[in-house]
């Protein structure tokens, strides 16, 4: 790929530039069998220098770059309004692929899809056909969903309701995307005559008032971006304000789909470990001497480990593709029913799919040996990112809503964290 500029790279602490708006549209997408051809081929130019990214700090910008003016940001847009409107499986199928290729870049447009998602569910027509058609035209949304400092998951960030127009005003962190958007999709509250309403602002990355630090410093997914966004006081027109609180006061299938690309994103990463695996052993590693073989592509309890990791992440591919048939159903037909078993089965996928991303980036290093430590290779990212991501929400609790599901028929709750 070409040289980037001097200001891609990640200075942890410093203000973040605008991004640019595209220069020419972005490429409209018609059909699930062209995002994947598209997006097989990314994931080959943007795996090459994933390494490089990671151990620097370098933000991918001209990646998502690529990755949006390809269309692939464009590819859940309903097609009544132009875009391809492709299958969940699809999608996740895409997000797998380029996470694969570096965890990092691939988490870059999660909360892009995940507004989306919202967007479909609680949009007017007229939010849809506004906002669609900027993403179809290359434009990016970010997010700035959550908070830290407490130890409680109230949004203190306020939309506050003026006489002279609409205002946001608060501080936001994890938040991915945000570095490389042009609108900054925004959790926020209202104070209602019926109480605390929420709401996701969509605000312009380029309006006054809107700072992103470059601050995220986690031993994983390091070129994600994802750190704070401060609002002082930013204008908001109504017309980009969508209702949030709603969207969860009846079934819909905001939760499950926002969890299904999360649970790809951690097979992606689980997939990019395997694949790093086996050519340094083939290369590299040495049997036991007990195994009395000449080869370690011949240890029998090698072989053994390798199946194991390989079956874990097909059964977890399944589980996903499964899942992602019981989130498309939901969509088309939201109810109490529907929704539960989408969220359950989407629990089931993201369980198995956390532990087979970890099992699969560790056992890349027992099965490789010592020689697979050595920093310059650069091998430890997938199990950093992996390790990184996988902590978004506990999988424990999966476990315990497909327990209470499975036995007491306890619907689990609504909200974008299941």
């Amino acid at each position: 790929m070409a040289s980037r500029p001097a200001h891609e790279a990640s200075t942890s602490g410093a203000r973040a530039a605008p991004a640019s708006l595209p220069a020419q549209p972005a490429q409209i997408i018609r059909s699930e069998s062209e995002a994947l051809e598209i997006a097989n081929q990314l994931s080959s130019e943007i795996a090459i220098e994933a390494q490089q990214r990671d151990r620097d700090r370098i933000l991918p910008w001209q990646e998502v770059d690529a990755l949006s003016q390809s269309g692939l940001w464009g590819i859940t847009v309903p097609r009544e309004y132009g875009g391809a409107g492709v299958s969940t499986g699809t999608l996740t199928q895409v997000v797998a692929l380029i996470a694969e290729a570096d965890g990092s870049v691939g988490q870059i447009p999660q909360n892009h899809y995940y507004a989306l998602e919202v967007l479909r569910v609680g949009g007017s027509s007229a939010q849809k056909a506004f906002f669609y058609e900027r993403v179809l035209r290359g434009e990016r949304l970010g997010n700035a969903l959550a908070e830290i400092g407490h130890r409680d998951f109230k949004r203190r960030t306020q939309l506050l309701r003026e006489s002279g127009g609409w205002v946001v005003n608060g501080a936001k962190f994890y938040c991915t995307g945000a570095i490389y958007a042009h609108w900054i999709p925004t959790l926020v509250t209202a104070h209602e005559d019926e109480g605390e309403r929420q709401y996701l602002a969509f605000v312009p990355r380029s309006a006054a008032g809107v700072i992103i630090t470059d601050d995220w410093d986690g031993f994983g997914q390091r070129v994600t971006g994802s750190g704070s966004v401060q609002f002082d006081r930013v204008r908001v027109e109504p017309e980009w304000v969508v209702p949030f609180t709603a969207s969860f006061e009846q079934p819909t299938t905001i939760g499950p789909f926002a969890q299904i690309i999360h649970a790809a994103l951690d097979l992606g990463i689980g997939w990019g470990a395997l694949q790093a695996t086996l050519p340094f052993i083939r290369e590299h590693a040495r049997p036991w001497v007990d195994a009395a073989v000449e080869s370690a592509t011949q240890d029998p309890l090698l072989l053994a480990q390798i199946g194991n990791v390989h079956v874990r992440l097909c059964a977890a591919q399944a589980l996903l593709a499964r899942a992602a048939l019981a989130v498309d159903a939901a969509q088309l037909q939201p109810d109490e029913d529907s929704v539960a078993a989408a969220s359950i089965a989407v629990a089931q996928a993201k369980a198995l799919s956390t532990s087979a991303s970890l099992l699969a980036g560790s056992k890349l290093f027992e099965l490789s040996g010592t020689g697979a430590t050595l920093d310059g290779l650069g091998l430890d990212r997938f199990w950093r990112n992996a390790r990184t991501h996988t902590l978004h929400d506990p999988v424990r609790w999966k476990y315990h809503a497909v327990g209470n599901y499975v036995l007491n028929g306890v619907r689990p709750p609504r909200h974008g964290a299941l």
